[in-house]
């Protein structure tokens, strides 16, 4: 469903971040993309969505298609039109709006109005019954759980059949990212929306994906099944801080240890 091709990106035509990256999402597939800080990652998100350009940078290398249409040379307006949305890190909202308007937001450029636009809401408000709750309060008073509800919620308004997630559990408490990536899941299940996800909490993001890539200076080093990355020596040992007796080591020890040649084999 949506290919990226061996890319690579530049910006400000100096500096190199992503080099030869391909990935693929099937539909109906939740896909992650693991990664340390600076890997790439959300660089990685933005060539696809378009964004990248906004940043000065630009896919100089491979390409990006969409249902084996190529897209990387599309404006970010007509990528959200053919079905792909992004939700960015740090949940950026019409902090002066209400939640409701923040969700009508995410529907105008489809031009939906009146009983379609309240059924698109209603959708969304069962997937998040707590933002029904505050519907009229202004989001920059939300909690930062609730925040990236409407984040989530405005991009579905948009009826996306790829949904990009960078960070969402990105700050908020173990219990809120079980219901995010709860919901996330059940999104994916009942409206077949494909997912690429950004994620640094290995844990969650390896329960709720198909399949997992892991990016290390702009490269992906290592792909599979989410299930089979679960129980690679070396994921457990950089993202999920384990030995492989289980034992969990120190952050420090995590931290400074000496990547094993088959890391990259």
């Amino acid at each position: 469903m949506l290919k990226v091709n061996n890319i690579e990106v530049v910006y400000n035509d100096v500096i190199l971040v992503l080099r030869g990256v391909t990935l693929e999402v099937g539909s109906g597939q939740i896909v992650a993309l693991l990664g340390a800080n600076g890997a790439g990652k959300s660089t990685t998100l933005k060539a696809i969505s378009g964004l990248l350009r906004t940043q000065q940078g630009d896919v100089t290398r491979g390409n990006i298609e969409f249902e084996d249409e190529r897209i990387d040379r599309l404006s970010p307006d007509e990528i959200v039109r053919r079905g792909i949305v992004q939700v960015l890190e740090g949940r950026p909202l019409f902090q002066h709006l209400t939640v409701d308007e923040n969700l009508r937001a995410g529907a105008l450029f489809r031009g939906t109005s009146g009983g379609a636009l309240r059924d698109d809401l209603d959708r969304v408000y069962d997937y998040f019954p707590r933002l029904q709750e505050f519907r009229h309060r202004t989001s920059g008073y939300l909690s930062g759980g609730e925040q990236q509800m409407v984040v989530i919620g405005r991009a579905l308004m948009g009826k996306p059949r790829v949904m990009l997630l960078d960070e969402p559990s990105l700050g908020l408490a173990p219990l809120l990212v079980r219901s995010i990536f709860e919901i996330i899941r059940r999104i994916n299940r009942e409206e077949g929306v494909s997912v690429l996800l950004v994620e640094q909490n290995a844990h969650v993001a390896l329960q709720a994906a198909d399949h997992a890539y892991v990016m290390e200076n702009g490269r992906i080093v290592l792909d599979g099944s989410a299930d089979n990355l679960a129980e690679n020596a070396d994921i457990k040992e950089f993202y999920l801080g384990l030995t492989q007796v289980g034992e969990r080591k120190s952050y420090r020890d995590v931290k400074h240890y000496k990547r094993r040649k088959r890391w990259l084999g």
